[in-house]
């Protein structure tokens, strides 16, 4: 699904991943760890096509990333659901239209959506928060709504990170459970989070891959996490 070959990104001369390489294939799930300023989210970016590496290949869906125009990389970017770290709302909008957003700028939006969208939100855990406000949402619904907006489009694969990183313990717990889900439902999934307590709470859980970004490259981090 998507596929990095030998992998380099540099930023003002300085090389912040190099020789990466890694199969994304479908209904796998991975942790993503490394101190901060390590490249995680660099490399979530190469994933889904907001960054184009300064060597080697990225396919994403059997694509070369480096012969899609920009039209071509927001297609496939419908099939790819994004959970930033620092998730961005409109604020003067309720949750339930800033969900909804993609659907709107894909448009795609349609009155049949709205069961679909309804039954999202309370599948996260939002239903009385259809008409809030984001300023008026706990950093855990927040995170909730986040995830919701990167299903809204039902894609294929899930890139979330550091979902837990400003939640309690038992948010952390539930975000995590909501992940394993769609895995479970033939979605593939990659979390990148410095938290290692999450990844062994999700060995009981899920079979996932566990790898490290260390100096620049990519490593199996081993089932000691």
């Amino acid at each position: 699904m998507i596929e990095l070959d030998n992998v380099a990104y540099s930023y003002s001369g300085a090389a912040i991943l190099s020789g990466v390489s890694l199969q994304l294939a479908p209904g796998s799930f991975h942790f993503l760890t490394g101190p901060s300023g390590s490249g995680k989210t660099t490399f979530l970016k190469l994933c889904y096509g907001a960054l184009r590496p300064t060597e080697g290949q990225v396919s994403i869906f059997d694509e070369d990333l480096a012969a899609m125009d920009r039209d071509a990389v927001a297609m496939a970017r419908r099939r790819i659901g994004v959970v930033h770290q620092d998730c961005q709302f409109l604020d003067h909008l309720p949750v339930a239209e800033n969900v909804a957003l993609p659907l709107t700028v894909s448009g795609q939006a349609s009155p049949d959506q709205a069961d679909n969208l309804r039954e999202l939100m309370t599948w996260v855990g939002l239903t009385e928060k259809f008409e809030a406000l984001p300023p008026e949402l706990s950093g855990g619904e927040r995170q909730r709504a986040a995830l919701a907006r990167a299903l809204i489009l039902s894609p294929d694969v899930i890139l979330a990170d550091e979902p837990t990183g400003n939640v309690d313990w038992e948010m952390s717990q539930r975000l995590l459970r909501l992940l394993v889900e769609l895995n479970r439902m033939g979605k593939t999934v990659m979390i990148a989070t410095h938290d290692l307590m999450l990844i062994r709470a999700a060995k009981s859980l899920v079979n996932a891959r566990n790898l490290r970004i260390a100096g620049g490259t990519l490593q199996a981090a081993g089932a000691d996490l």
